[in-house]
């Protein structure tokens, strides 16, 4: 199976990734609200690059900017900002994990309610969305988009209670899955976390202004102060008269996704008090105590196997080295007619630092293995610049079973670790040898001495098939039925 890849499909330098989800930021009662909620969406970049979108109010008039592409290319200039006036906002960065990538579909999605209107951005993925979308449509609510955030106004709408924290409480308490939600209202910012609190959302203030984010990151970039995590299940309402916490939904055992650790968040962001960075470094560690060999140096695939190699390196006293160069400037997708010119993609945005690797023994150091297509690219390359040995280490456990909370997982089909072994997963990639951190590793890595295999304290279902909420989406053969496509052509 060696050197058994898809050259003869277009190279996308990005497929072979986990994809990041979305990220959400709200700020309420601060005249810079509009300067302030892009600065946040650029600390927030890594977790959706498709599209952005900030929604102002000013007054209870809401102003809106929706934009494809990056953070950066649309609200960085004064003229932008200047039309996105009023003291509160809430932003959006996105990658499609439901609905298509057009404009219709980027967040923060707005509508009018009897009693005003509500602007609304999300982040994770509810598995009963399509469901309760297919039933509001036959009920003859109309649909303007194919996000699954939509259904959540449209419940909004359709609830009976009166106060608009009530109805979004209310529409809420029908949806399953994962979500970090942030609402803006003609008074009040609202944000709410699943009850399990598999998606992220914090708490910070700037000058009396309170703000909701999906990571202490971007509370750091415009020099706002951590309040706390917001908690599994609640919901916290921001107001000119303070803030309020609500639980309408009982209390139950936190389970955070994993992979926030392991490759979503930031390294400089914390989460439950954890240091994203360290966490990373301790996996490397455990990675090293599991799986050493005999080696003379340490290479991270860059950016994300950067704090493992690091772990890994420092556990084991082989040094660390820079031997793969990562292009910063590169595109998401490489495309050319030629089966030779398309097998150079790779090359792009990851080049071998020769004199690193040169008659050396290679151990390779990544943070998760999914399709194994650029694996095997890498491996190549860093033979082809004179390694005597490779060895490839992951600083996760195998990924088995797709996702359906917000990460863009491929069908579990396309999964390399559902497909084959071990050994067949390290003939594929052309490794000397290949091992992956263990489930326990993980929670080691984590401070607990295992995982809790009676009450787990994440949500590790990529790893264990262990699905925490129900999947009412899914379909017989196991994946996501999807609604109708509109196909916009300009």
């Amino acid at each position: 199976m060696h050197g058994e890849t898809e050259d003869t499909e277009p190279f996308d330098l990005n497929a072979d990734r986990l994809q990041e989800e979305c990220g959400v930021f709200g700020i309420f009662g601060h005249e810079d609200a509009s300067a302030l909620t892009a600065l946040g969406l650029h600390a927030l970049q890594h977790r959706g690059q498709e599209a952005a979108g900030i929604v102002t109010l000013d007054d209870e008039q809401f102003r809106a900017e929706r934009h494809l592409g990056l953070v950066g290319d649309h609200f960085s200039n004064a003229e932008t900002i200047n039309r996105l006036t009023g003291r509160a906002a809430i932003g959006h960065v996105r990658y499609s994990t439901t609905g298509e990538p057009i404009l219709r579909n980027v967040q923060p999605l707005f509508a009018e309610l009897e009693g005003g209107g509500i602007a609304i951005c999300h982040n994770g993925n509810f598995t009963n969305a399509l469901t309760l979308r297919q039933q509001l449509i036959h009920d003859g609510a109309i649909c303007q988009s194919t996000s699954d955030s939509e259904v959540v106004l449209q419940l909004i709408a359709k609830s009976r209670e009166r106060k608009i924290v009530d109805r979004y409480i209310d529409a809420l308490s029908k949806m399953e899955g994962a979500y970090a939600l942030v609402a803006l209202t003609s008074k009040k910012l609202i944000g709410a976390r699943d009850p399990l609190g598999i998606r992220p959302l914090v708490l910070g203030d700037l000058n009396g202004a309170p703000i909701l984010a999906s990571e202490t990151c971007a509370l750091d970039i415009i020099g706002a102060t951590f309040i706390r995590e917001v908690e599994n299940g609640e919901v916290i309402v921001c107001s000119p008269s303070g803030i309020e916490s609500y639980f309408p939904f009982g209390k139950c055992k936190a389970r955070p996704d994993i992979f926030e650790f392991i490759y979503f968040s930031r390294p400089d962001s914390v989460i439950g008090g954890r240091s994203v960075y360290d966490v990373r470094r301790s996996m490397g560690r455990e990675l090293a105590r599991e799986a050493h060999v005999e080696s003379d140096v340490i290479v991270p695939v860059p950016d994300s196997g950067v704090p493992a190699a690091i772990g890994y390196s420092q556990e084991s006293g082989v040094p660390f080295e820079l031997g793969i160069i990562r292009n910063h400037y590169v595109g998401r997708t490489f495309i050319e007619p030629s089966q030779s010119i398309r097998a150079l993609g790779v090359k792009m945005k990851h080049s071998a630092n020769r004199m690193q690797i040169q008659g050396k023994r290679v151990i390779l150091i990544d943070d998760s293995l999914v399709r194994g297509t650029t694996s095997v690219k890498i491996v190549q390359m860093i033979r082809e610049a004179g390694a005597l040995e490779v060895h490839f280490r992951l600083a996760s456990p195998p990924i088995r079973y797709s996702d359906y909370y917000g990460i863009d997982t491929p069908v579990r089909e396309k999964l390399l670790a559902a497909k084959y072994n071990l050994e067949e997963m390290r003939n594929y990639i052309g490794a000397d040898t290949l091992a992956f951190l263990s489930v326990d590793g993980i929670y080691r890595a984590m401070g607990y001495e295992g995982r809790d295999n009676e009450s787990p304290q994440f949500t590790d279902h990529c790893f264990t098939g262990d699905y925490p909420t129900p999947l009412t989406d899914l379909s017989e053969d196991r994946d996501f039925i999807r609604p109708p496509r509109l196909v916009e052509v300009q």
